[in-house]
């Protein structure tokens, strides 16, 4: 039967020294048990030659079969750089360029939040979760039904993700439906809902490569100009810039080569779907993404060598039955760690997307999906893994309960990235000695009460009481218990308070429509 550790009196230990041990663990953090950035990389779907074979083949498909529709500012630059157009008008990529852009290209570098303690070191195999995913609906916290998401759902978003400890970094989660007719009044209230709802470095993807000029101009009036904000982008701008298979995407492309110029960091990502715009063999639509992920890093350096960039090799799966997306999958799972291992195995940041559950509500196939997804993504080594949280439907919806209920599950599975520390001390040879010898049990004892914070991890939402406990205190599910902390954090939890001369600039200069009253703590209206 399990016994409560802390019912437990602790043989030939003074009571008071534990009582203060106690008291001492109810105020402690439980951060310092995980934190970002964590070395992964234990997990490895492909052998090296493997991931050789199928770098090799994506190496020659850039040499051989090359990329439509390149812009025309993309083609001057690569054809001064040493590509050529073939007799059908695609961009050839020899072998060489190719080399010699993954030589050149960004190892490392900082993701800025807009709060210093926020900021994220990307590269090699440190892992990071992020939002992400764009839907077009939101799971309505009140009503339980979908919706179509919003303005002030972007906003609530970032402000709950920015409560959400184990999400690192906020990148869009939904789009403002009511602004979607006119794409550049969109991006310019999305940035500002984003800038004002987290201290965490946020993200987005412009529908108009023409806001992107406002967009960064919003953020350096945050940020006290242009210098300070270029000394700490905490703002960027991610793009898919290639069409699968094998074609630049005009609108994407454009606007990556303008972020660029900004300074912020880019994150940019291929999608190939497999059986659909990619090819149905697994390994197949690795080639693929890995091919088309390369041509988006040789757009990035073709504009400023060694820019800061992360390799977005986002290999999608489909289900054959009917051609339709499915994220939540084994297939995707795999697939994901195996891309991220590849831009690794290159020594480049990566980053992949996981989380994607094909559930429409957050149940236990939302759970199961999004921990064997994130799980394997974060074994695997990859630095930013987007869609990590919220994310329901194949990416059509987010929701708050769900954002909540998959912090405690980052949270967990950071713990099992983090691994088991083998020293003279954790190997307690004396503390079995100890207690073998003497009360036949370790509750209670100075080892125990010392490792309760720093070795463990206790979720917020996943109850772990007993089942009587559990029934006299309502018989709470995880979805309610998870409702009640989002609605607790959508009321109280405001954490970017720009000045009210700045705010007021800055609407004087955009036609900005989130309303000042539901930037604003209390019942939520």
């Amino acid at each position: 039967m399990p016994v409560d550790i802390l019912q437990v009196k602790p043989a030939r230990r003074r009571g008071s020294a534990r009582a203060s041990k106690l008291a001492a663990r109810q105020g402690a953090s439980v951060q310092s048990v995980v934190k970002s950035g964590q070395s992964g990389g234990k997990f490895a779907p492909l052998t090296q030659p493997e991931i050789q074979r199928i770098y090799e083949t994506a190496l020659d498909l850039l040499e051989q079969v090359g990329m439509a529709e390149a812009t025309p500012e993309v083609l001057e630059m690569a054809l001064a750089a040493g590509c050529h157009l073939n007799d059908e008008g695609r961009l050839m990529l020899p072998r060489a360029l190719v080399e010699d852009t993954i030589a050149g290209a960004a190892r490392e570098y900082t993701i800025h939040g807009r709060d210093s303690k926020h900021d994220l070191q990307i590269g090699k195999d440190r892992v990071h979760f992020s939002t992400c995913g764009e839907a077009v609906q939101t799971l309505d916290l009140d009503t339980r039904e979908y919706r179509p998401s919003s303005l002030r759902d972007v906003y609530d978003f970032a402000r709950l993700a920015d409560a959400m400890e184990h999400i690192h970094m906020f990148a869009q989660t939904v789009i403002s439906n009511e602004l979607s007719d006119d794409v550049l009044l969109h991006d310019v209230n999305v940035a500002y809902a984003m800038m004002s709802g987290t201290t965490k470095h946020a993200s987005m993807a412009v529908m108009d490569a023409t806001a992107v000029d406002d967009v960064f101009a919003m953020a350096h009036m945050f940020a006290g100009g242009e210098d300070a904000f270029r000394a700490r982008p905490f703002f960027s701008v991610g793009q898919c810039p290639v069409v699968s298979p094998l074609k630049y995407g005009v609108e994407n492309s454009d606007a990556l080569v303008k972020a660029i110029k900004y300074g912020a960091p880019v994150e940019f990502a291929v999608v190939p779907q497999s059986g659909a715009t990619g090819p149905a063999a697994l390994a197949g639509n690795l080639v693929l993404s890995t091919a088309e992920a390369l041509a988006g890093l040789v757009l990035v350096n073709l504009v400023k060598k060694g820019h800061p960039a992360s390799v977005g090799n986002w290999p999608f799966v489909s289900d054959l039955r009917t051609g339709a997306f499915s994220g939540g999958s084994g297939e995707e799972a795999i697939m994901a760690a195996a891309a991220a291992q590849i831009i690794n195995f290159l020594d480049l940041p990566s980053h992949t997307a996981a989380g994607m559950s094909d559930s429409k509500l957050p149940d236990a196939q939302s759970g199961y999906e999004k921990a064997l997804t994130n799980s394997l993504a974060a074994m695997s080594g990859c630095n930013l893994i987007y869609e990590s949280a919220g994310m329901l439907g194949s990416l059509m919806c987010c929701s708050f309960e769900a954002m909540v209920i998959d912090n405690d599950m980052l949270g967990a599975i950071q713990r099992a990235v983090r691994g088991i520390e083998v020293t003279d001390a954790t190997l307690s040879f004396d503390v079995i000695k100890e207690a073998a010898l003497g009360p036949g049990h370790f509750l209670g004892t100075e080892q125990t009460l010392s490792l309760m914070e720093t070795e463990y991890l206790y979720p917020t939402v996943a109850n772990r009481e007993s089942y009587d406990q559990w029934r006299q205190a309502g018989s709470e599910n995880a979805r309610e218990a998870a409702a009640k902390i989002a609605r607790t954090h959508l009321e109280n939890h405001f954490p970017v308070n720009h000045a009210p001369e700045l705010d007021a600039a800055v609407r004087a200069r955009f036609d900005i429509r989130l309303p000042h009253e539901v930037m604003q703590p209390g019942p939520r209206l």
